[in-house]
């Protein structure tokens, strides 16, 4: 599933265009966020779907190399490992993945020179070799080079950033997080499961999507009390000279933790300096840690931000 700080991020991405564009009509604004989201997942099943074409170049690739007019000894018995991986047979007969790629009619075939790209660096790198040429690998290094392909080679792409940057605005930020997502499905691989094993759902449960609505709506709603509080602990700035992105993630921080009784407050107060170090000005995240931390603080102390469920009874009142 998506991650809750992909999810923070989504909705921060709208309400941004939300506030900045002066759009008041908050249900289009909010069909346009679940949509964003669901691009994320299309995405999930886009990049697994990569590697398969990567494969299956590799697979090509031996192909041609037998048939060569004066093949080498190599060409002739090249190793086969890459082309066999057991993972990757799982993945491409899934019937969950499939049936997602058969309804949304995804395909590399118009990147042909980004697969073959990704491919040459891979097969000069020395894990592949290793892989490749080493004692025949179990089902745990079949599933370890395919996660290593991601980490390091789909993950740092540019040409692959540039291609999904035509396809779709909404996939420019969301690589890291979505990879991330695939090898930890792959990483919950066995060896003996099933074709119908379920892959990576798009949301945890139901209480994901209502921490979407939530938050998107109540950021909204609360806006101008919200300013105004902001203000109280921000006396030495004017509230105009605070970078929007700025008062845009404190704002949803206070939705967060006033709102959001199962959410520790260290947690939303972390999420939103960690968000704000990509996205805002470069000491910003020293800037909303302060004033977080005062307004937390403050809202404890008046019973505002109280938090229920196991762990969470007793929150200390300082963060600090």
């Amino acid at each position: 599933m998506l991650s809750r700080r992909l999810l923070r991020i989504k909705v921060m991405q709208v309400l941004y265009a939300f506030f900045q564009h002066d759009n008041n009509d908050m249900q289009l604004s909010e069909k346009e966020l679940f949509h964003s989201i669901h691009k994320a997942y299309e995405l999930y099943h886009y990049l697994m779907l990569l590697i398969i074409d990567i494969r299956d170049y590799a697979a090509d690739k031996i192909e041609m190399d037998k048939n060569k007019m004066r093949p080498t000894d190599y060409d002739l018995n090249p190793s086969e490992r890459f082309i066999n991986n057991r993972v990757l047979l799982q993945l491409e007969q899934n019937k969950n993945f499939k049936k997602f790629l058969n309804n949304y009619k995804f395909s590399w075939v118009n990147y042909p020179e980004l697969v073959k790209k990704i491919f040459v660096e891979v097969y000069e790198s020395e894990e592949f070799n290793k892989y490749a040429k080493g004692k025949e690998p179990g089902y745990k290094e079949d599933k370890q080079i395919v996660i290593d392909i991601f980490t390091n080679y789909i993950a740092n792409n540019e040409e692959l950033f540039l291609s999904l940057e035509e396809q779709s605005i909404y996939w420019n930020d969301d690589v890291e997080f979505i990879i991330s997502m695939i090898n930890r499905s792959l990483g919950g691989f066995k060896e003996d499961q099933s074709e119908l094993e379920p892959l990576a759902s798009l949301y945890k449960n139901d209480d994901d999507i209502e921490f979407v609505k939530t938050l998107f709506r109540k950021t909204i709603i609360n806006h101008d009390s919200n300013v105004a509080l902001i203000s109280k602990y921000t006396k030495n700035w004017e509230i105009e000279r605070i970078a929007f992105m700025d008062m845009l993630l404190m704002e949803m921080a206070l939705v967060e933790a006033v709102e959001m009784d199962f959410i520790p407050t260290r947690v939303t107060l972390n999420e939103y300096i960690e968000i704000s170090k990509y996205y805002s000005t470069e000491r910003s995240s020293v800037f909303i840690n302060g004033i977080l931390d005062k307004t937390f603080t403050s809202l404890k102390a008046e019973n505002k931000i109280v938090k229920k469920g196991r762990g969470l009874i007793g929150e200390d009142k300082n963060l600090n």
